[in-house]
């Protein structure tokens, strides 16, 4: 039997990992941390479960093929909450905007803003399922090697304007400045700036509309768990709490991998879910090809990193759905500031997930958790003193939910921590901190974005954000089925 090593146990990690073990091939999977989850790592403090994230589970059914593979079930190991409404979005003069797929609520929601803006949406609906078609179903799981798949691609990207930006496009469709917003935001769940984006990636409304939003009871941990559990279940073998720090060539090869414990195993072909950076600057360092590979993706935009407000507090909020977005006063500024200009604002918008409402065990009795995250400028733009900083912009960050949603915010906290750059940095080895690896602009997707199997390395494969099709959970989990493609057609 053929033997794979699968370096680091994130969502896309362990999809790969399973779809390995589950094509024949003997997989192992080498995860760094404590714990699985590589971005979805977790926290239970004081009684609090606190989820790192990622929070938001859409299209359920690129998770559910991993068990069927083997003929299992997901819901033998995971149970799925449905999330509604998907998200609550707030803008600072106090309009809501409940965004959902049922049609009617989400139409009554739009004509409360603009009526005229409603046939605006139909029409932005069909663009969303015509690029959902064919930026999801048809390309999403398929590895760009060459040129030649670019320019296959090509008609598809041109008939749906894909040099477009996201909010250039969703602004055809409809006038109201808060819709252009509601319809263009998903993007930073992945990354992206909504301003420079490809419109292609306005597939995420289709994508949520079809597939739904749903929350794992327990926390998205728990779907980890349930990923571990499964590939254990036919046969993997998994090793936690020892980083991979060398994985070795020869020539045009690699051979196997070492540990920091000292362990080291011979492998057939290895694939990294850990950062791209990392992977070729640091796991390869003695590889020449892999040296060049490093500077060449040094040259190429990073996305911005996140700083992420962790609290438990004293009672319970039924006001406050599960997922919500607190717009600042600015929009295109403050986006300048993260993306181009590399400044902490004043000001910011908030993504705050608060879990319990939907699933009252992440929390003691009574009580509730929460996250509050705002995006930031990764550290190459961006280089503070975190340790200074964090605390700083922690409290601005609780005074805002406390002036917008729990007056006595600070007297009910409980426990309360927070997570920022320089932590991305230190505990996932992410190149400058970035939450997301690379930016998803038009010039670095697809075939321009690091490729699934290496060009010179033949047996060294690469899956997780960096790589195609890209951030997002439906997205790691699409990398690792193009990615295990290759591997199991280059293994038989």
């Amino acid at each position: 039997m053929k033997r794979a090593c699968v370096i680091g146990a994130g969502f896309g990690g362990l999809a790969l990992a399973i779809r390995l073990q589950s094509g024949g091939v003997q997989t192992t999977l080498i995860e760094a941390r404590d714990k699985p989850g590589g971005r979805a790592y977790f926290w239970e403090k004081d009684g609090f479960t606190f989820d790192g994230g990622p929070t938001v589970i859409t299209d359920p059914a690129c998770l559910e093929e991993l068990w069927a593979l083997k003929g299992h079930r997901m819901a033998d190991d995971v149970e799925l909450m449905p999330v509604m409404p998907f998200y609550r979005l707030n803008w600072a003069d106090g309009t809501n905007f409940d965004y959902s797929n049922d049609d009617a609520s989400l139409r009554a929601e739009i004509a409360k803003l603009e009526p005229a803006d409603v046939a605006g949406y139909d029409d932005f609906l069909r663009y969303s399922a015509g690029v959902f078609e064919e930026g999801y179903v048809k390309l999403g799981a398929v590895p760009f090697l060459d040129f030649a798949s670019m320019i296959k691609a090509a008609p598809a990207l041109a008939r749906y304007q894909a040099w477009r930006s996201v909010y250039s496009m969703v602004s055809s469709f409809v006038r109201n400045e808060k819709l252009r917003e509601a319809f263009s935001f998903h993007t930073l769940l992945v990354g992206g700036n909504p301003m420079t984006t490809s419109a292609i990636y306005a597939l995420i409304h289709k994508l949520e509309k079809d597939g739904g939003v749903w929350w794992a009871k327990g926390g998205t941990n728990r779907l980890i768990e349930g990923m571990v559990t499964h590939f254990r279940r036919i046969g993997g073998e998994v090793r936690i709490g020892d980083p991979v720090t060398r994985v070795e060539t020869l020539g045009t090869r690699v051979t196997g991998v070492e540990t920091r414990s000292g362990w080291s195993g011979k492998f057939d072909a290895v694939a990294s879910n850990a950062d791209v950076m990392h992977s070729y600057r640091d796991l390869l360092s003695d590889n020449s090809h892999a040296k060049r590979r490093a500077k060449s993706l040094g040259k190429k935009r990073f996305s911005p990193s996140l700083f992420v407000v962790h609290f438990g507090i004293e009672g319970t909020w039924p006001g406050i759905p599960h997922h919500m977005i607190l717009f600042g006063p600015r929009y295109k500024g403050l986006l300048d500031d993260i993306y181009t200009h590399g400044v902490l604002p004043q000001d910011f918008s908030i993504y705050l997930h608060h879990p319990t409402v939907t699933d009252p065990s992440v929390a003691p009795e009574g009580m509730s958790t929460f996250y509050a995250l705002v995006p930031v400028a990764n550290m190459g733009k961006l280089p503070v003193n975190w340790d200074e900083v964090g605390p700083i912009l922690e409290k601005r960050i609780l005074d805002e939910v406390g002036r917008r949603l729990i007056p006595d915010i600070h007297t009910r906290i409980v426990t309360k921590f927070h997570y920022a750059p320089s932590d991305f940095s230190t505990d996932l080895s992410a190149h400058l901190g970035s939450a997301f690896s690379l930016e998803p602009l038009l010039t670095q997707s697809a075939w321009f974005r690091a490729h699934n199997r290496d060009d010179a390395i033949s047996n060294f494969y690469l899956v997780g954000a960096g790589t195609h099709p890209g951030a997002g959970i439906p997205g790691v989990v699409g990398s690792a089925k193009a990615t295990a493609r290759l591997m199991l057609e280059d293994l038989s």
